[in-house]
């Protein structure tokens, strides 16, 4: 079943006004309803779905700003234009900032009309499509964490399913910023341990001489300093989990401990020789290639088997580009509550640019970009003038105001739609045609237009 054509609603008392705007929306792709009163107007703005409302400022029945208040009142996605005359200029410019999409001065040329009713279209659609991503990153969130529904996370979907019920070690490999310890958190949370705690322990971060006594603790006076006794993340996170970040970065005689250890949970804190158990799940994590590093000598081959009970391998952001726009819809909402910025979405140019950068900081990068395009932008949307220096490529500049409106290209717009459509119904062009409202034929022609073969 074709979807419905957007609905652009005119609001206007004169009989005259009323049809000479119908006539110049008519080659628009949208259904114009001009209803022969206010009154009848407001009444199908609560019964029906309107993308545009088209309303005259001054009317004897009911004003225009009455009707901008009543259309955002019935759906806040709705996009309201308003025309008035000169001597009305500050009462529009009060509007816009009442939440009124535009307004166009009489006299005002037929093009400009389209225009502007062209973009407001524009800008519902992609309202529309922006809230669709905050609801789909709620429901991916809420199930597991992991943000995404590419083939690629939900392979780390169903190994965090399978490996979570058996407590055993997890090697989860990927390069930095892939998300390897959210993976971990989801393990422990959906293992018989997650009533205990969850610790993490980065290698890399802990000097050399050190990283026993924080790993398995010490005893008073077990070297300069130690002037009290510690119980190190072993201990701590007995009947619980211990995430080991970067073991790469293992030192020869840590991983000899380690391995010891991993046996049958007894330790020693340094400076006792009374052995300790603790209960432990280990998940381990490496940014570099375990194997290699095993060929060069550099990790026990021993050790590495040890921990590789099950493999999870996160994959790099570049490989699952479908979950960019997710991601940066998750990272948004997060960031724009925190910062306290009214910031409604990312325009197709900034989405564009996002989805062809290759992200070498993975997940991490993406996340940093979004929050530094919330902290540069002074508009409410995020567009390519505030995308990180990296990110920008010679087809990118920054859109063009007119009159205070941000307009986005159709083309653009639409190949994202179709991509977009496309995924979700892997690929059935039969379907995708019946979602976008269009034949099988023409559906065709756009894929070969925009290469998204």
């Amino acid at each position: 079943m074709a979807s419905p054509r957007p609905v652009v609603l005119v609001v206007e008392d004169d009989v005259a006004m009323r049809r000479m705007v119908t006539e110049v929306l008519c080659d628009i792709d949208a259904e114009v309803v001009a209803p022969d009163s206010a009154q009848e107007a407001l009444e199908h703005l609560e019964r029906h779905e309107v993308a545009v409302v088209l309303t005259d400022l001054c009317m004897p029945s009911v004003s225009g700003i009455e009707v901008l208040r009543f259309a955002k009142r019935c759906n806040a996605q709705t996009q309201v234009v308003l025309i008035t005359g000169h001597a009305t200029v500050e009462s529009a410019i009060d509007a816009l900032k009442a939440g009124a999409y535009d307004y166009l001065r009489k006299p005002f040329e037929l093009d400009d009309l389209r225009r502007v009713v062209g973009h407001a279209l524009q800008h519902h659609q992609l309202s529309g499509e922006n809230e669709r991503l905050r609801e789909n990153v709620l429901a991916y969130t809420a199930l597991d964490g992991l943000i995404g529904k590419s083939p690629a996370i939900e392979q780390v979907r169903r190994l965090i399913r399978a490996s979570a019920g058996y407590d055993c070690c997890v090697l989860v490999t990927g390069e930095s910023g892939t998300g390897k310890e959210v993976v971990a958190q989801q393990i422990h949370l959906m293992s018989q341990r997650r009533e205990g705690r969850f610790v993490a322990l980065n290698c890399a971060a802990i000097a050399e001489n050190v990283i026993e006594s924080e790993f398995f603790g010490h005893q008073r006076g077990a070297f300069t300093g130690a002037e009290r006794a510690k119980a190190g993340f072993f201990e701590i996170a007995d009947k619980g989990t211990l995430f080991l970040d970067e073991v790469n970065n293992a030192s020869a005689a840590f991983q000899a401990k380690l391995l010891r250890t991993l046996q049958d949970g007894t330790y020693y804190r340094m400076g006792d020789t009374t052995p300790r158990h603790a209960s432990v799940r280990l998940i381990a994590a490496s940014n570099r290639p375990l194997p290699a590093l095993v060929e060069a000598g550099g990790f026990r081959m021993d050790l590495y088997y040890r921990l590789k009970i099950v493999e999870i391998v996160m994959p790099p952001l570049r490989e699952r580009r479908s979950d960019i726009p997710l991601l940066a819809n998750h990272f948004l909402a997060r960031h724009v509550t925190r910062l306290g910025k009214p910031v409604q979405g990312l325009t197709p140019r900034a989405l564009a640019a996002l989805m062809r950068h290759n992200w070498p900081g993975n997940v991490r990068e993406l996340e940093n970009a979004i929050q530094s395009m919330i902290i540069l932008t002074e508009s409410d949307w995020l567009d390519v003038d505030v995308l990180p220096p990296g990110l920008v490529s010679e087809g990118d500049s920054p859109v063009r105001v007119i009159d205070g409106m941000e307009p986005q290209s159709l083309e653009e717009i639409e190949a994202y739609f179709i991509a977009k459509t496309l995924r979700e119904t892997k690929g059935n062009r039969t379907t995708a045609a019946e979602i976008l409202g269009i034949d099988k034929s023409t559906l065709w022609r756009k894929v070969k237009r925009y290469e998204l073969e």
